[in-house]
């Protein structure tokens, strides 16, 4: 059996393999071109060529023997991830920490939709091209430029949440401004409050803080940028200095209309109204331009008491059911009562309502304005005593503190109108919720939420926490 015993030169059947190969044909051709690397590659061709190679030179590796170096840090290689690094821990002896806490609060309650500027060739009736010249009536002609365009919402393109491109674009924002003299590298970390997937809050320590000399923090919470990063993610930023009064609040002051209820009381007064008809938008308008800083509110407060003339004064106990308290108040209170934090609600509304609230609501102390009611049980259109007004909030506040011996530094006051801005300013962190335009420029933190237990992030509090007090 030569023939059995000579091997025979046949073609196999093509064989499914590890190996990148071409067509049926280019593998069984009697001649082969000679082989030249292509000057792109592809992943599987990377992927292909780096099997059984080694990307990076080997390291030699050296149990930790307690002296770490500043090159090869000591790591825990498996089971976890740890660096010995010190961002946060405290200072050497001798030296005073500079830490800069920035909480990150996404807006979910305000849907985003992506920025869309008009084309200056849009159609019109107008025999003029649009964009020329907007009107052929020199009275009528803008004596102003247009307001700048908002800037590209980026919320919508990488997630609606703290993404981590966004917390990276602020921290390069933050890296843009002077550091202290001295200083060569700045550290910092972050913190999940609610989920570590999905974040809603994130809080950033940044150490140091940019230097004083060149802003200090006030004009820091106040900077261009800090409010274009805002609109930019559909983030509310606040900022304050890692200190031990920010953890531990003491005293929280509130306004009362548009903060503890969603309402103004006295727009709900003069809608009850209905002669002389008109009666409640024209207080209503008072009311909002009042809010704004536009009118002196004192003043503005009596020439809406005396529009209220003749009103039973029964009517407090009939608005009772119809305040809408905001939401997550009574759990923030409960809170409160838990941390032993003591609260105070300071408005420029009506003592009877007032009190009323707060017993319902469990707030310790109760302010605002007392209305004279004549003997047959009406309102008479005045007002008893100094009007609970900017600078009465601003001195209550100080009598409760020091009643209480709580120093400022762990005061905080919420408000919304113009109204609030001194009290806001005198304690030791003056939030605005859900504000005015000028009240959110000048007040320490903005909230624009749903929610008034978002507060508590702001003293670091996690969800895991803010559930465990509020239960």
């Amino acid at each position: 059996m030569a023939a059995d015993d000579s091997p025979t030169k046949t073609s196999s059947r093509p064989q499914l393999s590890s190996m990148r190969t071409g067509s049926f044909l280019n593998e069984h051709q009697q001649y082969r071109p000679p082989k030249h690397l292509d000057s792109h590659f592809g992943i599987d061709t990377v992927v292909e060529d780096l099997q059984g190679a080694r990307i990076s030179p080997p390291k030699n590796f050296s149990p930790f023997n307690g002296v770490p170096s500043k090159d090869e840090p000591p790591r825990i290689l498996e089971g976890a991830s740890h660096d010995f690094t010190h961002p946060n821990c405290a200072p050497p002896r001798g030296i005073k920490s500079d830490r800069l806490v920035a909480t990150l609060i996404y807006k979910s309650g305000s849907p985003r939709t992506q920025n869309t500027s008009p084309s200056p060739f849009a159609s019109s009736n107008s025999d003029i091209p649009a964009n020329l010249a907007p009107t052929t009536d020199i009275e009528s002609f803008p004596l102003e430029p247009p307001a700048a365009a908002e800037p590209e919402p980026l919320d919508h393109l990488y997630g609606s949440y703290i993404s981590p491109l966004c917390v990276t674009s602020f921290l390069h924002l933050m890296s843009t401004f002077p550091q202290p003299r001295g200083v060569e590298e700045t550290t910092s970390s972050h913190r999940c409050l609610d989920d570590p997937e999905h974040p809603l809050v994130v809080e950033l320590t940044m150490s140091p803080a940019p230097s004083p000399n060149y802003l200090s923090l006030a004009d820091l919470r106040k900077h261009e940028l800090i409010y274009r990063f805002e609109r930019e993610w559909n983030v509310d930023v606040a900022l304050q200095r890692d200190t031990l009064w920010r953890r531990y609040p003491r005293l929280v002051v509130f306004d009362m209309d548009s903060t503890l209820i969603t309402q103004e009381v006295i727009d709900l007064l003069a809608a009850t109204i209905t002669d002389p008809p008109g009666l409640g938008a024209k207080v209503a308008d008072i009311t909002h331009r009042a809010m704004l800083g536009e009118l002196e509110f004192d003043s503005a407060f009596r020439e809406r008491v005396a529009l209220l003339k003749g009103l039973p004064a029964t009517i407090f106990e009939q608005l009772r059911p119809v305040l809408n308290v905001t939401e997550g108040v009574p759990e923030l209170i409960r809170a409160f009562k838990r941390l032993g934090i003591k609260s105070a609600v300071l408005s420029g509304g009506f003592l009877p309502l007032t009190s009323w609230l707060a017993g319902e609501l469990g707030i310790d102390h109760a302010h605002a304005n007392e209305v004279i009611i004549d003997d047959s049980g009406r309102l008479t259109g005045e007002v008893k005593g100094r009007i609970v007004g900017r600078e009465r909030k601003q001195e209550l506040l100080l009598e409760i503190a020091k009643k209480e011996s709580i120093a400022l530094e762990q005061v905080v006051a919420v408000g919304d109108g113009a109204n609030d801005l001194l009290m806001l300013d005198t304690a030791g962190l003056g939030v605005a919720w859900n504000a005015k335009p000028r009240v959110q420029l000048e007040a320490g933190a903005r909230l624009n939420g749903k929610s008034l237990l978002d507060l508590l992030y702001l003293f670091g509090l996690t969800r895991e926490e803010v559930d465990l007090l509020t239960t």
